[in-house]
Formats: structure tokens, sequence, C-alpha cells
């Protein structure tokens, strides 16, 4: 997620290495390539521009403290003005309602379907309401079809209304359902268009007016740059919405869209979705975000999806385990799937302060478990549970079970075994994921 701009944010920084002091001239350098890293994100011009201008006055303006070098107070500087430019806090999805509409716009594939089912499991399981879906794209071929299969993954019910090709009257007929079966939650899919159309804003618009929904959310694909947001804007004067999604974070996303929207249409970015998997939603929180894009990681948001796979009794189970020398391969295997749940690998390392700007051209994503999963499948349990068992034959056996060589089960035991030993030292299965960096799978490919 917006890697090419850190990495034109971090070289603009450069500038001001080995300074003693903040001047008009190393300021102005430093500025420029800041500028220029902005507008290859994509980002609108004024808004680099005047960000740039606000930049320069506050640091020609701030003193210095001694222990604190120019760069390093640029860079503070920047990331202040980040979180301003995105909105400097995060605004909560308004609930209040029984039962809460909320209203799904934008153009045709920019995620609206995904991204209804992804919020209707969001609200689930993070703030407990019972949500229910509400096909409204009578236009879309196999619409419908999507939003039901969606449905029946996240185990929603998904209201249709077959033959029905007014949206108004399908909306209001589900909405009327949901209140009567007792669904304190209402997220109505809409049609999109290949663009802006009267035709398209007159209907969207009657919808809005029939159900008077609590929350209009605006579904922006990332990938679009600067399209997106004058979209945003066009959509937003014909219709009015309350907050902006941004979809398909995980693509080639430079950023122009995260950092203009706002600025252009002053209504906050809520929600940000990355890939297909239906739990991979974030709300939006400007300052994790302008760490991100400054690669200082997103320590907050890591722990929180921690916590959210964080088994308080598996946990006790495993320390003890652990503290007995009885870890063995079975619980990593556990451990690895414990980590898979918690999203892409590569984003998860990002968000550690540091480690995103190493893994840059490295090869790490979901894939760099396979081995290690084909391997310890390919054990007997007697082996999983005592790998000092493991002969010549027997890692022989196990490479060709696993379709890998003798070598690579090799590297596995030894540095599970350095890994179970480093367990117990630091005492504790929380440790898992530090202890799993120095798994040769995860040093990555330049």
């Amino acid at each position: 997620m917006f890697e090419s701009l850190s990495e034109r944010l971090e070289q603009s920084f450069r500038t001001l290495r080995g300074q003693g002091r903040i001047t008009e001239i190393n300021v102005a350098e430093t500025l420029k390539e800041v500028r220029r890293a902005l507008l290859d994100a994509d980002v609108n011009y004024r808004i680099a521009k005047s960000f740039t201008d606000t930049v320069k006055q506050k640091a020609l303006g701030e003193k210095i403290l001694v222990s604190v070098k120019p760069g390093q107070m640029m860079v503070k500087i920047v990331h202040d003005e980040l979180i301003e430019l995105m909105g400097s806090t995060n605004v909560d999805v308004n609930l209040k309602g029984n039962p809460v509409v909320i209203l799904i716009a934008g153009l045709q594939g920019s995620g609206k379907t995904t991204f209804s089912a992804k919020l209707a499991s969001y609200l689930r399981s993070k703030r407990g309401k019972n949500p229910m879906l509400i096909a409204g794209d009578v236009y879309r071929p196999a619409a419908i079809e999507q939003l039901k299969i969606l449905g029946q993954q996240i185990n929603t019910p998904v209201f249709t209304e077959e033959g029905n090709q007014v949206p108004v009257k399908i909306a209001q007929a589900g909405i009327k359902v949901a209140r009567r079966l007792g669904y304190d939650l209402v997220i109505v899919d809409t049609a999109g268009r290949l663009a802006i159309d009267e035709e398209m804003m007159n209907e969207i618009t009657a919808v809005k007016k029939a159900i008077d929904p609590q929350e209009v959310l605006f579904v922006v694909d990332a990938m679009t740059g600067q399209d997106a947001v004058n979209t945003a804007k066009e959509f937003n004067e014909k219709l009015g919405f309350d907050g902006v999604v941004l979809t398909k974070l995980d693509g080639d996303t430079r950023g122009g869209a995260a950092l203009s929207i706002r600025s252009v249409v002053d209504k906050p970015i809520k929600f940000i979705s990355a890939g297909e998997k239906l739990d991979s939603i974030e709300v939006f929180h400007p300052a994790r975000m302008a760490d991100r894009i400054l690669g200082m990681g997103d320590i907050v948001t890591l722990v929180e999806k921690a916590q959210e796979q964080f088994d308080v009794e598996e946990a006790r189970k495993l320390q003890k385990k652990i503290a007995k020398n009885q870890f063995g391969l079975d619980d990593f295997l556990n451990q690895i799937q414990q980590i898979k749940k918690m999203g892409n690998v590569k984003d998860l390392a990002g968000m550690i302060p540091g480690v995103g700007k190493a893994l840059k051209n490295m090869d790490l994503d979901d894939n760099a478990f396979k081995e290690i999963e084909a391997i310890i499948h390919s054990m007997t349990p007697g082996e999983r549970t005592a790998p000092e068992i493991l002969n010549g034959s027997r890692r022989k056996r196990i490479a060709d079970g696993s379709g890998t060589s003798v070598q690579e089960v090799n590297r596995l035991i030894k540095q599970f075994e350095e890994t179970r030993k480093m367990m117990k030292m630091m005492s504790g299965g929380k440790n898992a994921i530090r202890a799993m960096a120095n798994m040769p799978q995860f040093r990555g490919k330049s």
C-alpha cells in the first residue's frame, strides 16, 4: 500500500540529512521533491502545492531542538500535515436507527457488492449488529447472484425480488421485511454505471429519498487516483453522501485518492478495503495511514488484528507446553494458521516500523507458508510431536511427500529447533511471530 509514495518521500528527506539546521534553501529542495512525489502519486496539483506551502511555512517557523535533527523535524511536520490532509481523526459510521439503513453507491467495478458483504460481516462481529443485505442492482448480470453467494459465506440473509426491476420498490420492500423479522441493520447494494449519467443519478437519488438512510457511503476504487476524486465530487454534488470507502488498496495504489478526497469533497474516508477476503476491511484512521505512508509502520492496527485472533485459553496451554519443552510442529502449524487469519503476510510485516522498507523487494506473501505446511503435513503425528526422531530415511520420505528437498526439510527442522529454544527463553506463545521471522522461508527473494 502506497509503496512508491513512501519511497519517494523518504528520498525527499535525504536532502536534510547531515544538515545542521533548516534553511530556506534546503527546505525548498526537500519540498520540491515532496511535491513531485505527491504529483506522481496522482494527488491534485492544487492540493500538493498547498500542502508543501504549509509544510514550508511551519518548517521555517519551527524552533529546532538541539536533540532533534532537521530531517527528523521535517518528517514530523510532513506527518502531521498528512494527518490533517486526510481528516485529522476517524469518523464513525452512523448506527442510530432501528433498523439502521446504509445505502452503498459508486461506479461500476468499484467493489460495491463485495464491500456491502464485508461491511455486514464487520458490523456484526465488531458492533453486534444483526444485518440483512438488499440486492438493489438489477442491471449488472449476476450481481444478485454474487450478493447471494457472499451472503451465504458470511451467514447473512439477502433480500431479493425476482422480476422486480424497480430499485426503489426493492429497497422499500426489503426494509419492511427486515423490520418485521427483527434485523437491526440493512445494507442496500445499488447499481453502478461506467460513468455518471442523469438516469443513474435520478435513480439512486430516488432510492435515497424513499428509504431515508442513516448513512450513504460512496465506494471508490483507490487505483483510479484523481478520477476517483473527481467522480466523488460529482456524486456528492448530485446525491450527497456521508462518507467514502476506498477499495482495492492491495492493487497498484499510488495514494492520490486517499490524500486528495477529503480536501476536494470535504467528506471523511470511513473505511478502507483490500483484496477479496471478506474480513479485509478496516476503519480509516488518518494518523495510522500517515504512519504507513512515511514507513513508520502501524503497530496499533497490527495489535488489533492479533487480538482478534488471540485465544486466551489456547495461549495458556501453549505457554505450558513451551515451559515443559513440549512445543511441537503441530503447535507451530497452529501458530501459522493464526497469523494467516490476520491478513496478507507482507501487509502485516509492513505494519512493523522499519520492516516494510526491508521487505520492499522480497517475495513475501501467503504462499511463503505453503512449503512449511506441506512439510509438516507430510509427517506422522509422532514425528510432529518429537521431531528429534527424524532420521535420514524419514526426512527423505517427508521431502518426497511434500514436493520439497531433503535440504529444505533439514532447514525447517533446524530453524524450528532454534525457534523452540527462543520461544522457551521468551516464555510465551505471543512471541511466535517474532520467532518465526527467522525462518528461511521469510527471508525473501530479492
